[in-house]
């Protein structure tokens, strides 16, 4: 199969609207590929290289831009699958010019739109509309039949490429091993943003109201004296974490599959800023040292397996009475059941003067859905927004060429003078957003610096983000993260957006008094 036929594809749903033509499209394309190339093209339209990142960013891709484009397709979808691992493959002295020699060959020999497609998922900004999640209902569609089978399989393995390649060549995810295995991570449930707590029960009624930690999510498998901890990710990081190992040979089960959170926490039981506990992540090293600087808590709140049973398709309510009885209190999470939006908002403001981000909110019948971000789980924080002045703007890359994209943001800074920069986003911009800001910054531009537009800082933007984090990278210290747009505000002038001090302040009360 050639490139082109991915590329065609994916501008075709990046112009559609529609969730089921979207869906339609791209089970055409894999109706009709090869089944040895299958994965390769499963993973080019969810949007990155089949072996994830490739150490490839904005200042490597535009060294190894080529003056020309090739006139007509002629690229193998398989020869730039070897090619991309190649790229990211290399390492060592010397590796980033071989990156550059190998991209740039592969570009040259690229038509236009190849290029562009290229770049978006070398890159990871390839934004064509096909997430994940789509492109495995276009699976299930293309299997005819089997698409309560890729469910299935994709409720137990977190490799969607795999899954496609199994029923899409005639096999089952069963003869494929595709069952919930120990020592196999799976991909945790995720929930949807809701407002506010009130607004949730109504959706959930009678729901289960459990902290939110801003910790990092670990999957623990244990089968005797035997842990692995994974992340978020799926990456093993059992060497990372003993407290959370430690944690898991507490419970008197033969095998189990939990799901939870592991946080920093202060003496007094407050927690530390999210990227203090990331300090203990990645760690294969000095884990000992790091454990008594920043020890860790690990706090449950599902259990998938249980001594040789599946407890997936179980509702929560079951799930968590089994492991309430099989954990000691201090590894639960706090939480409580209601309906009732008066106590759920006092659950609320306690979890909030603890620290903590705010609440998850949990509909009692809900089975365990790997991989999936339904409806019945629903995440409640505070929204937190910042009126910042556009310093600067990148131009976008893909689908958003020839558009300035990711905005420079700054805070007033009176005592410094001018504005101090928080960080950059595209997020939360619709086309409308991205054409209208384009034409106002070509018009404030001052200066150009590669990729970047530099502009006279007059336009004030509303953006929401979770929290504020130390950050060395800026002069002001700090970083906004998460941030995304959600409205620019022409009623307000340069001189009236939110200054530096209130930031710094944001980052105190979020850090417990710790200065950035």
């Amino acid at each position: 199969m050639l490139l082109s036929e991915i590329v065609d594809t994916s501008q075709r749903v990046g112009a559609t609207s529609g969730r089921l033509e979207k869906i339609r499209l791209m089970a055409e394309l894999l109706d009709r590929t090869p089944a040895a190339e299958i994965e390769i093209a499963v993973a080019f339209l969810s949007g990155s290289p089949r072996r994830g990142r490739l150490g490839v960013g904005p200042s490597l891709l535009r060294r190894a831009w080529p003056e020309t484009s090739a006139e007509a397709p002629a690229l193998e979808l398989v020869a730039v699958d070897e090619r991309l691992t190649r790229i990211g493959s290399a390492e060592g002295r010397g590796s980033t010019a071989e990156r550059v020699d190998l991209l740039r060959d592969l570009l040259g020999r690229a038509t236009t739109a190849e290029q562009e497609f290229l770049a978006g998922l070398v890159l990871g900004e390839l934004r064509q509309g096909a997430l994940e999640s789509l492109v495995a209902e276009a699976v299930a569609r293309a299997a005819a039949g089997g698409g309560a089978d890729v469910r299935r399989a994709l409720a137990v393995t977190a490799d969607l490429g795999a899954v496609a390649r199994a029923v899409l060549s005639d096999d089952t995810p069963e003869a494929a091993g595709f069952a919930i295995e120990l020592f196999r991570p799976l991909r945790p449930m995720l929930a949807q943003p809701a407002e506010d707590v009130a607004g949730s029960l109504a959706r959930l009624g009678m729901a289960a109201l459990e902290v939110k930690l801003d910790g990092a999510r670990v999957q623990i498998h244990k089968s005797g004296r035997d842990v692995a901890v994974y992340s978020r990710r799926l990456n093993d990081v059992t060497a990372a974490v003993p407290e959370v190992v430690e944690a898991a040979l507490r419970l008197p089960a033969r095998e189990a599959i939990l799901d939870g959170e592991a946080i920093a926490l202060r003496p007094d039981g407050t927690p530390h800023p999210f990227q203090v506990t990331m300090r203990r992540f990645g760690r294969r090293l000095e884990v000992e040292r790091m454990r008594e600087e920043l020890p860790l808590s690990v706090l449950l709140f599902d259990l998938l397996h249980l001594d040789g049973t599946e407890l997936l398709a179980e509702p929560l309510s079951s799930r968590w009475a089994t492991l309430a009885d099989l954990s000691p209190a201090d590894l639960l999470i706090p939480r409580i059941v209601t309906a009732d939006p008066s106590v759920a908002e006092e659950f609320m403001a306690g979890a909030l003067a603890r620290g903590h981000e705010g609440l998850m909110a949990k509909a009692l019948g809900s089975p365990y859905q790997a991989g999936s971000r339904g409806g019945s789980w629903l995440k409640i924080k505070p929204v937190h927004t910042l009126d910042l002045v556009v310093l600067a703007a990148e131009w976008g890359h893909g689908r958003r060429k020839g558009w300035l994209s990711n905005l420079h943001l700054g805070a007033r800074d009176p005592e410094g003078g001018g504005f101090a920069m928080l960080g950059k986003t595209f997020k939360g911009m619709t086309d409308r957003m991205l054409a209208w800001q384009t034409e106002r910054l070509l018009a404030l531009e001052t200066a150009r610096e590669g990729h970047v537009v530099h502009v006279r800082p007059e336009l004030v933007v509303e953006v929401a983000f979770n929290d504020v984090q130390g950050s060395p990278t800026y002069p002001g210290g700090v970083a906004l993260r998460f941030a995304r747009v959600r409205r620019y505000r022409p009623d307000k002038r340069a001189d009236q957006a939110d200054t530096l001090a209130a930031v710094l302040e944001i980052h105190r009360r979020m850090a417990g008094g710790e200065p950035p």
